[in-house]
């Protein structure tokens, strides 16, 4: 008994092994049949297949008979699947699918109109249905899908995102713009998530287009909600993406008011409009604070940023006079003693003595000013580092470069694996440059390089790139000695050593690969001085002769923004920003050059 009980087991797993074997069989020969496009063949097999595993051989089963235009075929094989799952909604989209391959619209829209029909009440199952219209790319029963099951649901979920995705996939900007504010205003907790979406739009529209479209739906929705400060929110924020900062500044004025923030967003948006050079918005960003008398928390703050604010104009801009630095001067004298000495005035005494330094060449007092501020109590590690590469700055200045090289490298001793530590590394190894020598500035670099993750600055990797370029090939290196010393008197401020040495080298070393440097170099030395016309001059010959170098772009955007601003040739400008958006779509600048076209232009902003 028991030796025929394990005969009929053997028979049994034989038998079963023989039906697995040949399963697996027919899925490798309808596979190979279909890749090579012999669908007569694979169709025979994937109907074997089907018998064993109706789920897993459905896709390319029901593709053999769209490939061989057997659609009566294919609709028994949708049909004879709806029956093997019923709850599949997309079997009947693929149905509707094939009737309109067949021509038959009014088939194929009845088809998709029962699956809206009956919706289940039931989220994740109406975004499945959305998303099976929206992979055949049927964006319009996608949109009614939500719709619908916005109308079931009652409201409880809105479909927004969703929507908003099937809108954009349809080419509607208009309507996806206006669900992505309507899911805030269904929750403001959205907000986050709509910004990142928003700002993905803005960044790949390089018509603008998204943008104009949303300030004129959030203006209509400011003015039906006037009492809400969630769309007036966005459109600041809007205004902040565009980096159209005196329209935020409107903005920000009221906001502060409405919601009693004393200056907190009209401080932050101050530093913002001047870190990108729109230093009148900046200003006034300060003064409107200052307005509100010395009871304002923000008031100190607000006289230290306003001053550095007209700092930081005068010097970048160049052309400034005399008369302009002894006014400045005095200013920083009345803040300070106004204000008072203290761990919250040390920013401004440090920027003063940066001012005293480099502009006013009174060196001496500059020192003294960072080694009395280095010894106020309260102030944080993180500062002191900071003033101790300011008062290196200034010993480089001064030539006094051993003091400069021992003060780098007590910050980068005791900040080794943060970024002010590598930013002192960084200078280091720019000494070492301005000195000449450059095998060591070299390692320095290579350390700094592969220290961090993150990346290095630009002047970090701009200073690795000349060193590099310029002593690794076979001739000498004293074009590279000329334009570190060069380098070292523009920063010294000693501008007509700078040129002079600049002159020499490019008549000593014409077509030398650091040619494109120089003159980038000269230009700016030339805005320095307010020669705006020499200086427009090199930047165009950067510009004409090197468009392809690492300086091309910035030569050219330079060059535009002079145009611009200094030289008032507004139509040039336009011209040239217009040519720089064609030319470098990948550049830093494009954000800032796109505006200045627009503006230019006389787009409404």
């Amino acid at each position: 008994m028991l030796k025929k009980i394990n005969i009929l087991l053997f028979v049994f797993l034989l038998v079963g092994n023989c039906s697995v074997l040949a399963q697996q069989s027919n899925v490798e020969l309808a596979n190979q049949y279909f890749n090579t496009g012999d669908f007569d063949k694979a169709i025979v097999y994937y109907e074997k297949y089907y018998q064993q595993d109706p789920y897993g051989s459905f896709g390319n089963y029901l593709k053999c008979f769209l490939e061989l235009k057997d659609f009566e075929g294919a609709e028994k094989l949708i049909k004879k699947q709806q029956k093997k799952f019923s709850g599949d909604v997309s079997l009947r989209i693929e149905l509707g699918s094939l009737y309109e391959l067949m021509g038959d619209s009014a088939k194929a829209d009845k088809a998709y109109a029962d699956v809206i029909k009956n919706l289940p009440v039931d989220v994740n199952q109406i975004i499945q249905t959305g998303n099976a219209f929206n992979q055949r790319q049927l964006y319009k029963f996608s949109q009614q899908t939500y719709l619908q099951g916005r109308k079931i649901l009652k409201g409880t979920y809105p479909f927004s995102f969703e929507l908003a995705d099937a809108y954009a996939q349809d080419g509607k900007g208009t309507e996806m713009l206006t669900e992505y504010i309507d899911a805030i205003e269904f929750n403001a907790s959205y907000m986050p998530s709509v910004q990142t979406l928003l700002q993905s739009k803005i960044i790949n529209d390089l018509s603008g287009n998204v943008a104009d479209q949303l300030r004129q739906i959030l203006l209509r929705k400011i003015q039906k909600n006037p009492n809400s400060s969630t769309f007036s929110e966005l459109l600041y924020w809007l205004f902040l993406q565009e980096k159209d900062f005196e329209s935020a500044f409107i903005q920000a004025k009221s906001l502060d008011k409405r919601l009693g923030e004393d200056g907190d967003r009209l401080i932050a948006l101050g530093r913002a409009c001047v870190s990108n050079g729109e230093y009148e918005t900046g200003i006034n960003c300060f003064q409107t604070i200052l307005e509100k008398g010395k009871e304002s928390m923000n008031y100190i703050n607000a006289r230290i940023e306003l001053i550095n604010a007209v700092n930081t104009k005068i010097i970048t801009n160049g052309g400034f006079t005399p008369a302009e630095l002894m006014k400045l001067d005095l200013d920083y004298q009345t803040a300070i003693t106004d204000l008072g000495k203290s761990a919250a005035t040390a920013n401004l005494i440090q920027s003063y003595a940066h001012l005293k330094a480099f502009y006013i060449h009174d060196t001496q007092s500059a020192i003294d000013l960072l080694n009395e501020l280095l010894e106020f109590p309260n102030l944080s590690n993180q500062f002191k580092a900071e003033c101790k590469l300011e008062l290196g700055d200034i010993y480089v200045f001064d030539e006094q470069v051993w003091d400069a090289a021992l003060l780098y490298g007590q910050v980068d001793k005791d900040f080794k694996n943060d970024a002010i530590g590598r930013e002192a590394k960084f200078r280091n190894a720019r000494l070492s440059y301005y000195l000449g020598e450059f095998d060591w500035a070299k390692d320095q670099l290579k350390v700094l390089k592969a220290a961090t993750s993150q990346l290095i600055s630009n002047d970090a990797l701009q200073l690795g790139l000349i060193i590099t370029d310029n002593t690794n090939m076979d001739t000498t290196i004293d074009a590279l000695l000329m334009y570190s010393r060069a380098d070292l008197l523009d920063f010294q401020h000693k501008d007509s050593l700078a040129l002079i040495t600049l002159d020499s080298l490019l008549k000593q070393f014409p077509e030398h690969s650091l040619t494109d440097e120089v003159l980038f170099k000269k230009a700016g030395i030339y805005k320095m001085k307010g020669n705006y016309t020499m200086s427009a001059q090199l930047m165009q010959e950067v510009v004409d002769k090197f468009p392809d170098d690492v300086l091309g772009d910035d030569a050219m955007y330079q060059l535009a923004c002079m145009y611009e601003d200094q030289l008032n040739d507004k139509e040039k400008a336009k011209t040239i920003f217009e040519a720089f958006l064609s030319k470098y779509p990948g550049s830093l600048f494009v954000v800032d050059a796109r505006k200045h076209f627009r503006s230019l232009r006389g787009d409404k902003l």
